[in-house]
């Protein structure tokens, strides 16, 4: 008789679950919620605006990508995204304050957005002298500083304006640019930023108005080629722009492109980008 015990039996070795293939209604649960998410923050955080004319030039550029801030001055039913809104007035609403820039709904009926510059509130009396803007009496002072040389490029030319422009386009080793004549511009509460002034021009003079209630006085900084509140709306301009009008604050800049790009040739994308304006904040 052996004294040896028989082998141990091998354990058994648990069989892995079968993994179940992912169902349809899965996905479409996650393209809901996905969808609904991007809805929440093109609604009410986030929306991007790409520039689509030189009015605020030299500070934003044709091609310029910004992140807009929604909640700086509340909602109103034109920061509802594919029309969803059908409410009046607006959803905790302050002002915004002089020398935001702001991205606000056309207020001549079209549907798409412009980006200007608020120069006057409710209350504000403007007028606009030889190219000076004129706030509640007193000229806005100005300084006059070195040409801002915008590079030429497919979308952005040098646009000429008035009968005499100041601005020229000249060559230069890194290739074509145009030569803008500037200005630092301050506000009475102490904020500057840059002005183009090509000389004398139709929109240099403006009567004065006082902003009524309800609207803001919005103006371009390149302001010699900019339909602004110099411009009735019902001619193309902007008027005086209705606050419920507003849908948020120009933030940063996430992208800047000088139009050359193809789509059919990605390494393009990145030679067309313009890198030193990417995260511009504003």
């Amino acid at each position: 008789m052996s004294d040896e015990s028989p082998p141990a039996a091998a354990p058994e070795i648990a069989a892995a679950p079968e993994k179940k293939p992912e169902s349809w209604g899965a996905t479409i649960r996650f393209l809901f919620v996905l969808f609904v998410a991007t809805l929440i923050v093109r609604s009410f955080v986030f929306a991007p605006f790409m520039i689509p004319s030189g009015s605020m030039l030299p500070n934003l550029a044709i091609g310029d990508y910004l992140f807009v801030t929604k909640w700086p001055y509340g909602w109103s039913r034109y920061s509802m995204p594919f029309g969803l809104g059908s409410f009046s007035g607006r959803i905790w609403g302050r002002l915004p304050d002089r020398g935001d820039i702001v991205v606000f709904r056309s207020p001549g009926g079209e549907d798409y957005d412009i980006v200007k510059r608020v120069i006057g509130l409710p209350g504000d009396r403007i007028a606009v002298r030889d190219g000076v803007v004129i706030l509640n009496g007193r000229p806005v002072p100005r300084e006059r500083i070195a040409d801002y040389a915008m590079p030429v490029s497919p979308n952005s030319e040098c646009r000429l304006t008035g009968s005499d422009p100041a601005a020229r386009r000249i060559s230069t080793p890194d290739g074509q640019v145009c030569l803008y004549p500037r200005y630092r511009e301050t506000l009475p509460e102490g904020r500057s930023y840059d002005v183009l002034d090509q000389g004398r021009t139709q929109l240099d003079d403006f009567e004065e108005i006082v902003v009524p209630e309800g609207r803001l006085f919005m103006m371009g900084d390149n302001r010699d080629d900019s339909a602004d509140s110099r411009v009735p709306a019902e001619v193309g301009g902007v008027g005086l722009l209705p606050v419920e009008n507003v849908l948020g604050e120009a933030f940063v800049a996430f992208w800047s492109t000088d139009g050359s790009a193809e789509w059919l040739k990605p390494w393009t994308w990145f030679t067309a980008a313009r890198w030193s304006r990417i995260g511009n904040l504003y």
